[in-house]
């Protein structure tokens, strides 16, 4: 283990090493500020991102066509913005103090959480990727002990403080190459799981499920853990208050009748929830992600530029 920490002192890991200061920084100062700092910077990658631009704009082509060109390009800026924004913010989730973290981040339909918790329910949170994520984990695990997946980073300096940071209070982490198994043993303990589902699956374990009209590679594990564990589904998103306010955890109602055993049925009503939460703040989702990258068949790549 000193040998490994020794190692992370080597040059290649050095701006790593900057880009973790800069984080620490920019975590001991106020979030207004932040906001005002990361909108203009999300302007900026706005301008100068060609790529990204281009994936939000696809994206939003395909999930909202009957937006004019205007509309969705100013939604994409807006977009860039909180993109902006949460980049400087995530620095407080991962060094801000318990009752920071408290004092900025509240809740709306908590109660849908508390009841299920009460009846000592099995529970899976659905969770969509949204700007405001990270804070959304974070707050929720310094009430509980909680469970959520992660991809080991190519970077082991920056996997390292991530890790670090994702389990200061009571997160547990399971590698997403861990079988199954190992995430229905921890909910049927009565620990809930913190799932994130909403990212191309490419062809492993998924199905095609429409995602606002557009067939989209969707990962068939959520019905299949909510079926082994008899957990509720509870679909919950964490999205920024204007202008560096806070966080807002928003939960909506629990899924009825969820897993029906049918992977197209239950993967088109996940991604149906999912929708519903976008729609309360379109500007917030994952846009920058290539949603649509696996295609089925025959259809032609949406991403790929035109020379």
């Amino acid at each position: 283990m000193r040998r490994s920490r020794r190692a992370l002192l080597h040059p290649r890991y050095w701006p790593g090493w900057a880009g973790l200061v800069l984080m620490r920084v920019l975590s001991w100062m106020p979030l207004p500020l932040l906001a005002f700092l990361g909108h203009g910077l999300g302007l900026l990658l706005y301008a100068l991102h060609a790529k990204r631009r281009h994936i939000v704009r696809v994206n939003l082509q395909l999930c909202f066509p009957d937006m004019s060109p205007r509309e969705r390009a100013r939604l994409a800026r807006r977009h860039f913005r909180g993109f902006g924004q949460a980049l400087l913010d995530i620095g407080i989730a991962w060094w801000g103090s318990e009752a920071r973290l408290k004092r900025l981040v509240r809740f709306r339909g908590h109660e849908h959480y508390e009841q299920a918790l009460r009846e000592k329910r099995n529970i899976i949170l659905l969770v969509p990727h949204f700007l405001g994520l990270e804070f959304g984990g974070f707050r929720l695990s310094i009430d509980r002990p909680m469970i959520t997946v992660f991809r080991h980073l190519v970077n082991e300096l920056l996997n390292l403080a991530m890790v670090r940071a994702r389990t200061r209070f009571q997160m547990r982490l399971v590698e997403h190459i861990k079988p199954l198994t190992a995430l229905v043993r921890q909910v049927k303990t009565g620990i809930p799981l913190y799932y994130l589902p909403d990212q191309d699956a490419g062809r492993r374990q998924s199905v095609f499920a429409p995602f606002f009209g557009v067939p989209a590679s969707t990962f068939f594990v959520l019905p299949r853990l909510a079926g082994m564990t008899n957990a509720v589904v509870i679909p919950c998103f964490t999205r920024q208050r204007s202008w560096g306010r806070g966080y807002e955890i928003v939960f909506h109602p629990p899924l009825r009748d969820f897993p029906t055993g049918d992977p197209a049925a239950d993967t088109t009503r996940m991604n149906r929830e999912i929708e519903q939460c976008v729609m309360e703040s379109v500007e917030q989702y994952f846009w920058v992600h290539k949603r649509f990258k696996t295609r089925p068949k025959g259809e032609r790549d949406f991403y790929k530029q035109k020379n």
